[in-house]
């Protein structure tokens, strides 16, 4: 794992470098605006390195199992909303109390649009989990494009500026990290899922885990080393979180953005510690005394989840119509959270030219001060629009 801390993504790494060093990065940004969906032809005028990456990248890892991927997506529409809640209230906490992950989140102008960040995090999972995810005409293969440059950028800028100290932190995004990250959108989903007191198969549990080692590989994880199946996982996952995590002033202050933002989605302010209290149910009281996470009294009423959640799946289990109505619940619930941080825009997941002048987060983000999109970018003349896109 020492090792893997010297590793970044050759690729990336160096398609992003010429980008930079040639100037083009801006153009690169607008002319991917209108790459939306897959096997769309590239744009003219896009930079022959971007091209290269581009065409290199456009396909999936050949070795990838299709009957598991279905078994993982038939697993996402059936707990569509929960494994929303666990991405939201376990996953993004987990990587906030991992100190020098919450560092480099700090690291970006997004760090001040929490909704556009966690827009990007579920817009990325809904892409991944559609029938046609793979496919021309699908989402996702151009968005995990873009993220896998996106990262390589922050290590561009980090290691250029000389703001990260390689010496004691490895490589800015290192090969450790996207593994570990590959870990909370994965395991620490299930487990998540487990402490709410979902019902899994160990098939689908199985499945779910190799998505992401799917999208791991897409996003430039080396597989010789990333974990293959659930007891991997979980080895690698503990040992990770074990070497890493502890308190940060920068995890309390995203933690308090995440807590602020969903709290303004919840109709009302009755519900609002609710929030907290998922919080501190699913990633722990430690880790939530880490964070800042504030006790409340619906701590005790949130434990009660489990014994919900059974009543809802003996509903589903015994009636077909009931199975039909929760996982339409479901998937209404989630496109109702995601078009409340999209604001109904397609996020870009745009190179950052600029990272912040420092890490400090000294000024607070008003509740009421909610992400704007920026307005639509002008085609050149001639430009043929694809349809869908904003």
């Amino acid at each position: 794992m020492n090792a893997l801390r010297q590793c970044g993504d050759e690729l990336a790494d160096a398609t992003v470098a010429t980008l930079f060093e040639r100037g083009e990065t801006g153009k690169f940004n607008t002319l991917m605006r209108y790459v939306s969906v897959a096997g769309q032809p590239l744009p003219d005028g896009l930079p022959d390195v971007a091209r290269a990456y581009l065409h290199e990248t456009s396909s999936p890892p050949s070795w990838v199992d299709w009957e598991e991927m279905e078994k993982a997506r038939l697993f996402f529409i059936d707990n569509n909303v929960h494994i929303s809640t666990a991405l939201s209230f376990a996953a993004m906490p987990a990587c906030y109390v991992v100190p020098h992950i919450a560092k480099l989140l700090s690291a970006t102008h997004a760090l001040n649009y929490p909704s556009k960040r966690m827009a990007e995090t579920g817009q990325f999972t809904v892409h991944l989990m559609q029938p046609d995810a793979f496919e021309a005409g699908g989402r996702f293969l151009p968005a995990a494009q873009k993220v896998r440059l996106l990262h390589a950028s922050i290590r561009y800028h980090l290691r250029r500026e000389g703001r990260w100290d390689t010496a004691a932190l490895g490589t800015p995004i290192c090969q450790e990290d996207m593994i570990g990250g590959q870990m909370m959108f994965s395991m620490q989903v299930l487990d998540a899922l487990h402490r709410l007191g979902i019902h899994m198969s160990v098939d689908g549990a199985e499945a779910y885990h190799y998505a992401w080692r799917v999208v791991g590989a897409m996003l430039g994880v080396d597989q010789e080393h990333a974990p293959e199946d659930l007891d991997q996982a979980r080895a690698f996952s503990d040992l990770y979180m074990t070497r890493h995590m502890g308190p940060s002033d920068e995890g309390v202050a995203l933690t308090r953005q995440l807590i602020d933002l969903y709290e303004e989605v919840v109709p009302g302010t009755l519900l609002d510690p609710v929030v907290s209290a998922l919080i501190r149910h699913l990633i722990g009281d430690t880790c939530a005394d880490w964070l800042g996470v504030a006790r409340t009294p619906w701590d005790t009423v949130v434990k009660a989840a489990p014994a919900l959640m059974n009543v809802l799946e003996t509903i589903e289990d015994r009636s077909p119509l009931g199975a039909w109505a929760l996982d339409r619940l479901g998937h209404l619930t989630t496109l109702f959270e995601l078009s409340s941080l999209t604001r109904g825009r397609v996020m870009h997941y745009a190179i950052p030219e600029h990272l912040k002048k420092d890490y400090g987060l000294s000024t607070a983000v008003p509740r009421t001060r909610r992400w704007t999109p920026p307005a639509p970018v002008v085609p050149p003349a001639g430009t043929v629009r694809p349809a869908g896109t904003v």
